[in-house]
């Protein structure tokens, strides 16, 4: 215990290092201003962000990578109250409550909300993530081959299922992706599978079908619609603040959503969108002033911003310790941890790796602080950020897509990948088909090949290997559950939309 805590100490001490301070505000500006932008998402954010950090330490490089990530997240809001468009799906609930307070001229004060809420909500989701990720992560260490098989399953079913409204779509994007991870040497035996050329013999390059899958398929979606110039950002007329008596309003509210986004977090697949939903029709299920709701509500927009900033320190937890993504953002940074030559499981909570895992913890709530302040002082800057055309957006983000592909190394090849990635991406999102799945197959399938030819081998053929330990058991009733979540999960998510448009006034629709 007192070595765990020494070592959290020491994580503190590196995170405050000036280089990782200044990258937790170069990454937290930055992930505010893509959060801000319409058409961009945290997850997009993220991918193109990813080949800067190859020259980085590993703590710094996911420093820069979280920042982003929170930066993000809350960014979203900045433009769905002053503009009536949520910068990310995150943000939608708050566009109800956060518009309509701007219409009554309190900008300032639904700004300051959502900055006040999101940063408890962050912060209080690095309590979880400092508590609950190692014990996971001792409970790794019982698995086997056998095990390990079952688990990659768990992580595909339940993300192709959840983050889709097709059970039989999404699972049709992790059989894709299961698909495409075959390609290279085979991870066993060496064999040549698929390999059209020499390239291809370490697999397909994650990070550039992450920056196509994410990055380059929205480009080419905004491309194809008509060019549209951002509605102008409403003034802040009024002072940024609360009074004690609103900070004591909120504060249960905000305790509400931080265990909603933190559960929402964990639950792999979820996501943020769908708790931005929930923690605002609880927020209203629990008001004295329900009144309110629907002509600008404080508690409404907090109840959103407390939830969908919960789930960043949530959606790390099985992450870090599974290899399972919470939600396509994490599936990026976990993207960045192998890139790093890292593996996601117990062995970040080594004596080895211990270090640099607890540095980026102590990075990830100091992030919150930094998001406080830079968003407390750039808002009325960061709105005009909002307002940006797609015409500008398109070539700038087009340019960050070829330089970060070509960047990993220096290949054309890299560049003719994320190229494909994204016409891939651009055409499952046509077809409504989940980008987040085939990234997640293509990091979890080749494990999952590996644990099942490993363990079959050691039972020289026996099937009976797979299902001869209670973890395998667990895991395989997990399986089920993860492909009949969808089913409970998009109820939740349209009674909770439902119930919180029935709050908005007929002449007030989202963007």
């Amino acid at each position: 215990m007192l070595e765990t805590l020494s070592v959290m100490g020491q994580g503190f001490i590196s995170a405050l290092s000036p280089i990782n301070l200044l990258m937790m505000i170069g990454g937290t500006a930055l992930g505010i201003m893509i959060g801000c932008l319409p058409g961009l998402s945290a997850a997009m954010g993220v991918a193109l962000m990813l080949p800067l950090t190859f020259t980085m330490s590993a703590d710094t490089g996911l420093i820069v990578l979280g920042a982003i990530y929170c930066g993000a997240i809350f960014g979203g809001s900045i433009s769905a109250i002053l503009i009536h468009t949520p910068g990310t799906p995150a943000s939608a609930a708050t566009a109800i409550e956060g518009y309509q307070m701007t219409l009554n001229g309190q900008a300032g004060k639904a700004l300051f909300t959502a900055c006040y809420s999101s940063f408890w909500g962050g912060l209080l989701s690095c309590i979880s993530l400092y508590f609950f990720a190692p014990l996971l992560a001792q409970l790794t260490l019982k698995f086997q081959s056998a095990e390990y098989f079952w688990l990659s399953i768990f992580g595909l079913t339940i993300i192709a299922g959840v983050s889709s409204k097709s059970i039989v779509k999404g699972l049709m994007s992790g059989a894709l992706g299961l698909l495409l991870s075959t390609i290279g040497l085979d991870p066993v035996s060496g064999t040549k599978r698929f390999m059209l050329s020499s390239y291809f013999a370490e697999g397909i390059n994650t990070t550039c079908a992450l920056i196509g899958l994410f990055s380059m398929s929205q480009v080419f979606i905004l491309a194809e619609a008509k060019i549209k110039e951002r509605a102008k950002a409403a003034k802040v007329t009024d002072k940024m603040s609360l009074t004690r008596e609103e900070r004591r309003l909120i504060r249960p509210t905000i305790l509400r959503s931080w265990i909603i986004g933190n559960l929402i977090g964990i639950l792999p697949g979820a996501g943020a969108s769908i708790a931005c939903f929930l923690g605002y029709n609880t927020s209203r299920q629990f008001s004295k002033h329900k009144e309110q709701y629907g002509h600008g509500s404080i508690e409404g927009v907090a109840g959103s911003e407390a939830a969908n900033n919960a789930v960043t320190g949530g959606s790390l937890i099985p992450t870090l310790t599974l290899g399972i993504p919470g939600e396509s953002v994490t599936a990026v940074l976990m993207g960045g941890l192998i890139i790093q030559g890292l593996s996601p499981g117990p062995q970040l909570f080594n004596a080895q790796n211990a270090p640099m895992t607890y540095t980026f913890f102590a990075g990830f709530v100091l992030v919150q602080f930094f998001m406080l302040g830079i968003g407390l002082l750039g808002c009325r800057g960061f709105a005009q950020i909002s307002r940006l055309s797609d015409a500008i957006l398109i070539p700038v983000v087009t340019v960050l897509c070829f330089v970060g592909s070509y960047a990993i190394h220096k290949n054309i090849m890299d560049i003719i990948v994320m190229l494909s990635f994204g016409i891939i991406g651009y055409l499952m999102r046509r077809f409504d088909l989940n980008t987040a799945a085939v990234v997640l197959a293509l990091i979890l399938g080749p494990i999952g090949e590996k644990g099942l030819r490993n363990a079959l081998r050691i039972s020289q053929g026996d099937p009976r290997i797979l299902f001869s330990s209670a973890v395998s058991w667990v895991l395989i009733v997990l399986c089920i559950l993860g492909i009949l979540s969808p089913i409970l999960m998009n109820r939740l998510e349209k009674k909770a939309e439902k119930d919180a448009k029935e709050n908005v006034p007929a002449d007030s629709e989202i963007e």
